[in-house]
């Protein structure tokens, strides 16, 4: 068996800039969701009902 063979794999194969990315990823998210509840919160209540949604969503919903 080579030395390579009989060595254990490394259990996490991220880098830095891997967790950078993701970080970069979630802040972009969270921009977005909260760019939609301020334009969702200049809705009236009629017209968050058209669109299948109440204040209360708008204002409480994490995702």
């Amino acid at each position: 068996m080579e030395f390579d063979q009989n060595r254990a794999a490394k259990p996490f194969d991220v880098t830095l800039l891997d967790i950078m990315r993701g970080m970069g990823r979630a802040i972009k998210r969270w921009h977005a969701r909260r760019e939609t509840r301020k334009i969702l919160s200049h809705l009236s209540d009629a017209q968050l009902r058209d669109i299948g949604l109440t204040r209360h969503d708008v204002c409480h919903k994490s995702e």
